[in-house]
């Protein structure tokens, strides 16, 4: 993606199922949880750059010892810093007690059976150490002690808030975690209570109830209670204080979640090959958590996955497809190599299939997926074309010519190539854009100048301002082709997100300026009071009942119409070198992902109420000229 956007959050959770004695004897080291986890957060760094955090929970601690650890970096390193900071408690520890499990328990923090991790992306607002998960909710009981971590975000944050003041808290914010956090605590403090009371009503003294709740709490009963309005995207964990565990996913799976458990270990991450590579597993082993779905782990090791509401249709986030998650997930790879299949016809007849005066290319790394299922099916093409010339002669072609016509292939070329360490903080805007524009280096010497076509591939275009302000300026003025094309292996992104994504503002999307551009040039403005006071009208419904009135909109425009504008608007004013954009269609974006069908950012459908409402509430601020977030 060209263009960067701020995007779902990593979280990962541990359970080892032996005593740390264990691993020291079989992996050389009693620290092996620690270390399974930060291979695990390493492996889905991609995942959070704003933030990381790792919290541990002992299993069956004396009282007056500590048993919840927690460490948090915002800093620019910041899993480095998280592991440093753990790992320093260890650095006085002589030998023989770094070999001991049970002393290294004893004595020291970050050495419990259950772990937590989080890589964090902040879509909105601040991003200061309190912002980083893990969260904690303290509680001299040790059964009301919850530490949460979670990739989410919920669109009704203000109803689950008030919510909370009804039952009679005090919340110190309204964020979604906090509002989470509280929400679940709640609900395992009314589980502590009516177990207390069961077993006091037996005539059991409190420390043996404390005891019979650890063994006995019913966290999906928790789960089942505090979860039912939630209305969102989400995969949340959680530790209760006396070793309980728990994993969560959103009733229409938006956001991912896999797990892995065997005898010695209970390990769930945000993305599967992460667990693959830190395990050392086959990707047959890992299981993906259904939607509407918990894993619950208990604190005697035994496990299950339970329903915790009602499953939904299955809206799997598209976007996890075609950019977000890394490309060595085995299906994620194919999907990507579809998209890029899936462009070949619309790419060839752009240029006319004239292979001879054309080069491929992509920008950046994460399109270079889709980019060689392009280069498959331009071969396929070329091949198909070939061999059409070759019945056409009749039989009258010459080896020599065969040979030839055979050896022709498709002008796939690597031309641009980002310089990561390249910073541009000038504040002079003129100099910034020419700043910008030295961000990417070029292959000189390839496009032959004047003549030939560059049919660049990105993964997907939000902003425009990317290729605008740097690639297209790079390309045009250094390469010097005849025209640019330029493909996305996204449809159109024409809608705000609000499951986790930073893309919730209309006048974001290259797409939607477009559209607004196309209509107050036919004279249509009027069309757009209409829609925003529909828009209005639909704020006043119950969230259930709301529809998104934006499609209207779009449906007085092609879509090839608003690429072409976009072509226009992407394209620099003072260069002459001609723009045209190709966009992945929906149709082949399903066919490519058919098991992941959230393309709520492509086609404004929705998979939970409060979706519909937050894209009328995001065109409202539009008209408002409010530059705020819409959920």
């Amino acid at each position: 993606m060209s263009d960067q956007i701020k995007h779902e959050c990593g979280i990962a959770l541990i359970r080892l199922l032996k005593p740390l004695q264990h691993y020291q004897d079989k992996y050389g080291t009693a620290l092996h949880g620690l270390y399974t986890m930060q291979l695990l957060l390493q492996k889905m760094r991609n995942r959070g750059q704003d933030g990381a955090g790792v919290a541990t929970i002992k299993l069956n601690p004396s009282p007056g010892t500590r048993y919840i650890s927690r460490k948090r970096s915002n800093g620019s390193q910041y899993l480095k810093e998280v592991f440093q900071g753990i790992f320093t408690h260890f650095e006085d520890c002589t030998p023989e007690q770094l070999k001991d499990g049970e002393w290294l328990k004893t004595n020291k923090p970050y050495t419990g059976e259950v772990l937590m991790g989080h890589l964090r992306y902040g879509t909105h607002g601040d991003n200061s150490i309190e912002t980083c998960h893990p969260f904690v909710r303290l509680n001299n009981w040790i059964t009301r002690n919850l530490v949460l971590a979670g990739n989410f975000n919920l669109t009704n944050v203000d109803e689950l808030f008030d919510e909370l003041v009804q039952l009679g808290q005090y919340p110190k914010e309204r964020s979604d975690t906090v509002t989470v956090l509280e929400k679940i605590g709640h609900f395992i403090d009314a589980e502590v209570e009516r177990l207390f009371k069961w077993y006091k009503h037996d005539g059991a003294g409190n420390e043996q109830i404390t005891e019979m709740i650890t063994e006995n709490m019913d966290v999906q009963r928790v789960l089942k209670n505090a979860c039912r309005k939630f209305d969102g995207g989400y995969v949340m964990a959680g530790m209760i204080g006396h070793g309980d565990a728990f994993i969560m996913r959103d009733p229409n799976g938006i956001r991912p979640c896999f797990f892995y458990a065997d005898d010695e270990i209970i390990a769930a991450a945000s993305e599967r090959p992460a667990l693959q590579t830190t395990l050392n597993v086959s990707a047959k082993f890992i299981q993906e958590l259904k939607p509407g779905h918990a894993l619950i782990i208990k604190k005697n090791g035994g496990h299950e996955v339970v329903p915790f509401t009602k499953p939904g249709k299955k809206r799997s986030c598209s976007f996890e497809r075609i950019y977000f998650s890394r490309g060595s997930d085995k299906d994620i790879y194919v999907e990507r190599k579809n998209l890029g299949k899936h462009l070949v016809e619309p790419i060839l007849k752009a240029v006319d299939y004239n292979f001879e005066d054309t080069v491929f290319t992509y920008v950046p790394n994460t399109a270079e997926g889709a980019f060689y299922g392009l280069m498959e099916g331009l071969h396929e093409a070329y091949n198909k074309i070939k061999a059409d010339q070759i019945i056409a002669a009749g039989g009258k072609m010459s080896g020599k010519d065969i040979h030839a016509l055979m050896a022709k292939a498709p002008r796939i070329e690597k031309l641009a190539n980002k310089d990561e360490k390249l910073r541009t903080f000038i504040a002079n805007s003129d100099t910034r854009h020419e700043m910008v524009s030295h961000v990417y280096d070029v292959t000189y010497g390839i496009i032959r100048n004047g003549i030939d076509t560059l049919v660049l591939m990105d993964d997907s275009i939000v902003r425009g301002t990317t290729l605008r302000d740097s690639i297209i300026r790079m390309v045009s003025l250094r390469l010097k082709p005849k025209r640019i094309i330029v493909v996305s292996s996204a449809p159109q992104i024409r809608y705000p997100d609000c499951y986790g994504i930073d893309m919730s503002k209309m006048n974001e999307f290259i797409a939607f300026k477009g559209l607004v551009d196309i209509l107050k040039e036919r004279g249509q403005e009027s069309l757009m009071q209409e829609c925003y006071e529909r828009c209005k009208a639909q704020l006043e419904l119950p969230k259930e009942e709301i529809k998104n009135e934006l499609k209207s909109l779009y449906s007085e425009v092609t879509p090839e119409e608003i690429s072409e504008r976009i072509a226009q608007i992407v394209s620099p004013k003072d260069l002459p070198v001609e723009v045209k954009v190709i966009y992945q269609t929906l149709e082949g974006l399903h066919a490519s992902c058919p098991n992941d069908t959230g393309d709520w950012y492509f086609s404004g459908d929705y998979p939970t109420p409060g979706g519909n409402k937050v894209v009328n509430k995001a065109f409202v601020n539009y008209m408002e000229g409010l530059d705020v977030r819409s959920y």
